[in-house]
């Protein structure tokens, strides 16, 4: 009978996390606010908690989103995402050096299989740093880990003729 009880709470509560992602992806934040935290009432993941902190960040409430990453992280340390958007909230704070510590963890975690985007933040960084060869170099493993990766393209491309 728990058992039961477990897996109803557990689709409930991803009933509230995809419903809360659509709510997110049309732009509707503090709908989705509610979504996330009522989906993580019910079963706190690592996942929810990361795409809480997405949506604190659409808002500008980079606090927030740094704090629901370390939550996430807090629970699962090897899950990479958290680490990735921290850095990213880090860039968008202008706070560089910070930044790159969280990036070089995501890429070490051992749950994180979208790399690429840790090497483009770090791209970034260096980019601004001025250190545009190494720049260069961290936007091509994006693209080589995912040659779609369109922001990629672009900055290697604009990049590369800057050198040119």
């Amino acid at each position: 009978m728990k058992e039961n009880n477990f897996e109803s709470q557990s689709e409930k509560s991803k009933e509230y996390l995809l419903k809360a992602y659509q709510l997110q992806m049309n732009g509707k934040f503090e709908e989705a606010i509610l979504n996330y935290k009522k989906s993580l009432k019910i079963h706190p993941t690592p996942e929810a908690h990361t795409f809480l902190g997405w949506t604190y960040s659409f808002i500008g409430d980079y606090e927030k989103a740094i704090d629901e990453c370390k939550t996430a992280i807090s629970l699962d340390p090897e899950y990479g995402n958290p680490y990735n958007d921290i850095g990213a909230y880090l860039i968008q704070q202008g706070k560089f050096e910070e930044a790159m510590t969280w990036l070089e963890l995501a890429l070490n975690a051992n749950r994180f299989s979208n790399k690429q985007f840790a090497h483009f933040n770090i791209g970034k960084i260096l980019e601004h740093k001025g250190l545009w060869f190494e720049a260069l170099e961290e936007y091509r493993k994006a693209i080589e880990m995912c040659p779609d990766y369109l922001l990629a393209k672009q900055r290697f491309n604009r990049l590369q003729g800057m050198l040119n």
